[in-house]
């Protein structure tokens, strides 16, 4: 079953969709009041395929119930992790009810898998599913439940550990975002009094965040083993669906980046030294904007940049203006920096209620406004497939959720002016994105190279992945910054990149989505009517379709080829030229 085109109703719903299964008044309290409901799916006979039907809907409410009350534990605790009671209320879920919903998961998996009625399920709407259950029942084992309720509850350390960094600068304490704005300052001995500051803060809880990492390895390399993999990294290919492409394709997109966008960067590098009249380029020097000027402040207040943002969605499409002003109704956004926040930026999906939540650190900068845009595409393709039947119908993969955001960023520019009236700003700013665009490939790459060898070699040594981490780094990144007198900062950049400790292997799906962006883009600058349409037509099929059918919805190729990577770097580069 396919959505049809979404109306501007499915985007100002506020209203829970009436339950079928559950009572109305059910909340999550403890597993004595969610287990009767496990145990009725599980003992209910199926006697024909309607009945298989409405047994999965049950199912499906179920757990949605179940993924909006987590996620709002989890938003409550990032919003403050400080707040020793939220943290307590998340990890009691994470400890005391996902281990008890496992064995029923997989058992419900295992009475679906073995239904004398699966056959007469539709292929067409239920094929991506059952693939993705098939998967998931093969690679369960018990064994990982007590495993990977530790590692959730060592993740949370890490976001506990960073939101809680802070350095002062000028006798004014800043989070480590706020503190990072002062890298666009045009005064050099600003920014590279900001910088080293901020990675002297880093390498202060750099010893405990390498050991967090090193006990991460080990229990994820565990979970590997016990489901028959030689290494975590063959298992996460499986864990997350992987069916449309390989490691060595990974390790072939390396390789196109390094040959084909890497060496633009150099040339970007080259005139951001010359343009600022430098000797050498160092660190601090790749965010200030070369020109000289001051950096853009596109907006003061998180409420500004609200506002702002829902006037360019509403100027691009009245649907994707009513989804922001539907959240902002309903108090689903939290976007400034403040301490004891945690560090980066989510749109979290609520399955139940279909509005989603975004998360930000918001600081008035130019990428704040990207941000907030990236997540505003996550947040649009929320309300796409909120009338989706199935739960997992509403969570594609990465390489099809990052399309969502990283498409809204770039034909979300020919709105820009309302961020930036002053046509020399919207150049800067354009240009500036334009550039960060391309610069995406190498640090993703350089990323997921990172993780493949990590993950393949995972008995090293805290100095060989020092060595290791370094070795990447200089392969994909700043190869004409001068790094002298630096080099005890370097070993632990990768220690800022949430997603090694929190989401492992969630990297690669960036550059191939990024890619996937680039074309929708360039539809979209052929013919902005029909580029949004096919990009909304693409988004509201959910997963009930395979990766490249859903490309092939956007009017694109699921395709990370050399050649094609060059065609559509060519196109950004021109692109860059008219500005």
């Amino acid at each position: 079953m396919l959505l049809a085109e979404p109306t501007a109703a499915s985007a100002t719903d506020t209203s829970r969709p009436p339950r079928q299964y559950l009572p109305e008044d059910f909340l999550v309290t403890d597993w004595a009041a969610i287990e009767p409901f496990f145990q009725e799916l599980q003992d209910r006979p199926i006697h024909t395929p309607a009945e298989l039907e409405r047994w999965l809907l049950d199912r499906s409410e179920l757990e949605s119930v179940l993924s909006e009350d987590l996620a709002w534990r989890y938003i409550r605790m990032t919003c403050d992790t400080q707040d020793a009671t939220r943290a307590e209320a998340f990890q009691y879920f994470v400890n005391e009810v996902e281990p008890q919903v496992a064995p029923f998961d997989h058992a419900l998996n295992e009475k679906m898998l073995a239904s004398p009625h699966l056959a007469g399920l539709d292929e067409r709407r239920y094929g991506v599913f059952l693939r993705s259950v098939r998967r998931a029942s093969e690679i369960y084992r018990v064994e990982n439940i007590p495993l990977k309720t530790e590692i959730s509850t060592k993740q949370q350390q890490y976001a506990a550990t960073v939101g809680a960094m802070n350095v002062t600068l000028d006798g004014e304490e800043l989070t480590l975002p706020q503190a990072a704005d002062r890298l666009k300052s045009p005064d050099r001995n600003v920014r590279e009094t900001a910088w080293r500051a901020i990675q002297a803060r880093r390498v202060q809880d750099a010893e405990p965040l390498d050991q967090l990492f090193t006990e991460l390895v080990g229990l994820r390399h565990q979970v590997a083993l016990n489901a028959g993999f030689a290494n975590f990294r063959d298992y996460m290919f499986a864990a997350l669906g992987r069916f449309d492409y390989t490691p060595q394709d990974c390790f072939d997109f390396h390789r196109a980046i390094r040959e084909t966008v890497v060496p633009l960067i150099d040339d970007f590098d080259l005139e951001r030294r010359q343009d600022l009249n430098l000797p050498a380029l160092r660190p601090w020097d790749l965010d200030v904007d070369p020109s000289g000027q001051p950096p853009l402040r596109p907006f003061g207040t998180g409420e500004e940049l609200l506002e702002k943002t829902i006037t360019v969605f509403q100027n691009l499409d009245s649907y994707l203006g009513d989804c922001l002003r539907t959240m902002r109704h309903m108090g689903h956004l939290d976007l400034e920096s403040r301490k004891g926040k945690a560090p980066g930026g989510y749109n979290y999906p609520l399955d139940e209620t279909g509005v989603p939540f975004i998360f930000m650190n918001a600081t008035s900068s130019l990428r704040d406004v990207v941000t907030m845009l990236h997540e505003g595409g996550h947040a649009v393709h929320s309300f796409l497939t909120r009338g989706l039947p199935l739960g997992a119908d509403k969570h594609p993969p990465s390489e099809v959720a990052e399309l969502a955001s990283m498409s809204m960023e770039l034909m979300s520019m020919d709105q820009w002016h309302v961020f930036f009236p002053d046509a020399e700003d919207l150049r800067r700013a354009k240009k500036t994105h334009l550039e960060s665009v391309l610069e995406t490939f190498p640090w993703v790459a350089t990323i997921d190279k990172f993780q493949h060898w990590i993950y393949e070699n995972p008995a090293h040594t805290e100095t060989e992945r020092h060595n290791r981490w370094v070795e990447v780094f200089d392969e994909f990144n700043q190869r004409t910054v001068d790094w002298t007198g630096l080099e005890d900062f370097k070993p632990y950049l990768w220690q800022k990149q949430l997603h090694l400790y929190e989401v492992p292997f969630y990297y690669i799906e960036y550059a191939m989505a990024q890619l996937g962006a680039i074309a929708v883009w360039r539809n979209y600058r052929q013919n902005p009517a029909e580029g949004l349409a096919a990009y909304k037509r693409a988004l509201a099929l959910g997963y009930t379709a395979p990766i490249g059918q859903i490309y092939a919805a956007a009017g694109i190729r699921f395709d990370f080829s050399t050649d094609y990577l060059r065609t559509l770097a060519d196109f950004v580069r021109e692109e860059m030229a008219a500005l």
